[in-house]
């Protein structure tokens, strides 16, 4: 393991002597944001990990009507959109990014532990790291065997918007936003329109719970940065962001740092921004 006090990351090392076991199944679920100009399946294709499958977040989502990119799916879909990649129940499934820092790895981690699969971890470093470390890749496609996937939904770690709206009057739950500063401080324009954020949140970009080779911070690192930000880690936390990808890098971050239970708001600001009558605030926390 890459963190001896958390059960939800491995290290390349441990990948490379475990590819072959029969009950580990490999994925790339990368994504990049819109502004990246980059296609995460056109370079799956290219060169991965072998044996991984490709998890599209934007696929495995709710319906295409949906307004907003990348949504939660029902149980329904989700489970028929994993078998079809051969996850399921009774194997240990390895998600990595094509970038070291994780994003959509976090979000389908996320995802499948919400759909009640909690054998499931992310690489450490991702792809970038077991590139360097002359891991082999391959540009040759995995053909999965279908595997029943059991869905049970934890309603605890998905915050839906009119939970966030009464939460800003109760203050029951701590609001953390994964954007950087100055979207945060709406000091920029912002894709979604409204700049600003959610009253009473706080901000936590998600890149500083990363090293610079894309590796997660220790336990006491991440919990330093949470403190750092105002939040409490003994109190109920929910993770947002811009659309819902890199507030679930605060969810692992907050997980490695022994807080296990934390939601995230699938909506976030691309749901908040584009919601009249949502109360927006612009400043510092």
């Amino acid at each position: 393991m890459s963190n001896p006090l958390s059960d939800a990351l491995v290290s390349t090392q441990w990948l490379a002597d475990h590819i072959d076991a029969p009950d580990v199944r490999v994925v790339d679920a990368s994504w990049y944001m819109p502004a990246d100009n980059k296609n995460a399946r056109e370079i799956y294709n290219a060169q991965h990990i072998p044996g991984a499958v490709f998890f599209d977040i934007d696929e495995i989502a709710a319906d295409d009507s949906a307004p907003l990119p990348h949504m939660m799916p029902d149980a329904i879909k989700f489970s028929a959109k994993v078998r079809k990649l051969g996850l399921g129940d009774g194997v240990r499934i390895v998600i990595y990014g094509q970038t070291g820092s994780a994003l959509a790895a976090c979000r389908a981690w996320w995802m499948l532990r919400h759909f009640g699969h909690h054998d499931v971890v992310v690489l450490d470093g991702g792809l970038p790291k077991w590139i360097a470390e002359n891991h082999p890749v391959t540009d040759a496609p995995t053909p999965p065997r279908e595997r029943h996937f059991t869905a049970r939904a934890n309603s605890f770690l998905l915050r839906e918007i009119d939970q966030v709206l009464s939460n800003v009057k109760t203050k029951r739950e701590q609001l953390v936003d994964a954007r950087a500063a100055e979207r945060f401080r709406g000091e920029v324009a912002d894709p979604w329109g409204k700049s600003g954020h959610v009253p009473g949140s706080y901000n936590l970009p998600f890149n500083v719970l990363v090293n610079a080779d894309g590796t997660f911070k220790d336990a006491d690192a991440i919990k330093a940065a949470f403190d750092d930000a105002g939040v409490d880690l003994d109190k109920p936390v929910v993770a947002t962001c811009g659309s819902g990808v890199t507030a679930c890098v605060l969810a692992m971050g907050a997980y490695i740092a022994g807080h296990k239970q934390v939601a995230v708001f699938d909506g976030s600001w691309a749901q908040w921004a584009t919601t009249e009558d949502s109360p927006v605030v612009t400043g510092p926390a």
